[in-house]
């Protein structure tokens, strides 16, 4: 009898939640578009900006094969296309890993940055910069590959100092903590010890550049990232349920021990890369997943894509912020992050509810 006279009550409420979810979703979809749309427009006029302006009519003239002069497609395809595409998948690859940070440690200040994976990268720079004369391998080859052999040894050293603790969040981010300044410290000694060309070529790569990017670059940093999309997002809704802490993703059958390591290789490949070919670039992996999250909510499978979209979005917009402050001049691509991530987070963090987070 009590379930008869409920069922006239339940259909209602049922429906009220359908539409609400179905709310939701759009509102994800529509994000997720108008970004791709802003993406697309910001990869129109980064290839547009330079030392020689170009419209963006002869930008899109060009990439659909009818530019009217042959210097505009060696502009656009031999020098600008390959750094903004560099741009967009840098920006990606940081934006992703710092949202799975954020996620697999619970804190919003969590990043590859903020925990030393970046800093590791730059000191495996740094030391091949410093030694290179004694390498058998030329250093443009050298270089990048000790940065994200660097990479991953922080992401090794992090997660194996939280093993201490049966790898909580506390103790990874501590460990994250102690790592960014020992690899800072031992960058200091380098540049210490360095000759006035070295010191000069690891004060450049540390300021964070897209302009020697090429297609094969590209190419290697694209590979990583589709490589690891997929790994991801197979692993969406165990992330979804470890926000709730790790004794309700526990009671949902989530094995926490191994999905924290599988996140960390992925953290370790995407961050190596990326900084292997631009050098540091800070602030984007930080910033990106605080906008998605305002935007998209927590649901990992649409938090991910909003994390790499705004990821690109950001550092593509940087790229031709960078091209623009000075004129006839480009500035490092990592002083502009910072010159306008800094105030940005401040501003997140002020204005927004703790909601957020």
């Amino acid at each position: 009898m009590t379930d008869v006279l409920l069922a006239p009550l339940a259909q209602p409420r049922a429906e009220g939640i359908a539409a609400l979810h179905g709310a939701i979703a759009r509102r994800r979809a529509m994000v997720l578009l108008a970004g791709s749309l802003g993406l697309v427009a910001s990869l129109v006029l980064d290839v547009a900006t330079g030392p020689a302006f170009l419209s963006p009519a002869d930008v899109v003239r060009s990439l659909a094969g009818m530019a009217g002069e042959r210097s505009v497609d060696a502009i656009v395809w031999s020098i600008r296309l390959p750094v903004a595409f560099v741009a967009l998948v840098v920006g990606a690859a940081l934006g992703l890993s710092g949202a799975i940070m954020q996620t697999i440690l619970n804190n919003p200040l969590a990043s590859s940055y903020t925990l030393g994976v970046s800093a590791g990268a730059g000191f495996g720079a740094a030391l091949v910069i410093v030694i290179g004369v004694a390498l058998p391998v030329p250093e443009a080859y050298a270089v990048p590959v000790m940065a994200f052999l660097f990479a991953g040894l922080a992401c090794a050293g992090v997660y194996a100092i939280g093993q201490t603790r049966d790898a909580s969040p506390e103790m990874l981010v501590l460990g994250g903590i102690a790592l960014l300044f020992l690899f800072q410290a031992l960058l200091s000694l380098l540049q210490f010890v360095a000759s006035p060309e070295a010191l000069q070529q690891i004060v450049f790569w540390l300021f964070g550049s897209l302009q020697k990017a090429t297609w094969g670059k590209l190419a290697i940093i694209l590979l990583v990232l589709v490589a690891c999309v997929p790994c991801l997002m197979r692993d969406a809704w165990r992330l979804t349920a470890l926000k709730l802490g790790d004794e309700r993703a526990r009671g949902l059958g989530v094995d926490v021990r191994r999905l924290r390591l599988r996140c960390f290789a992925l953290v370790s490949a995407l961050t190596g890369v990326a900084v292997a070919f631009v050098g540091t670039i800070g602030f984007i992996g930080l910033v990106a997943p605080h906008v998605a999250r305002m935007l998209v909510g927590e649901d990992q499978r649409s938090f991910l894509p909003a994390s790499a979209l705004f990821g690109a979005l950001l550092l593509s917009l940087a790229s031709i912020a960078s091209k623009t402050v000075l004129p006839g001049a480009i500035v490092p691509i990592g002083i502009v992050t910072s010159l306008v991530g800094v105030p940005f987070f401040v501003w997140l963090t002020v204005s927004c509810r703790r909601a957020f987070w």
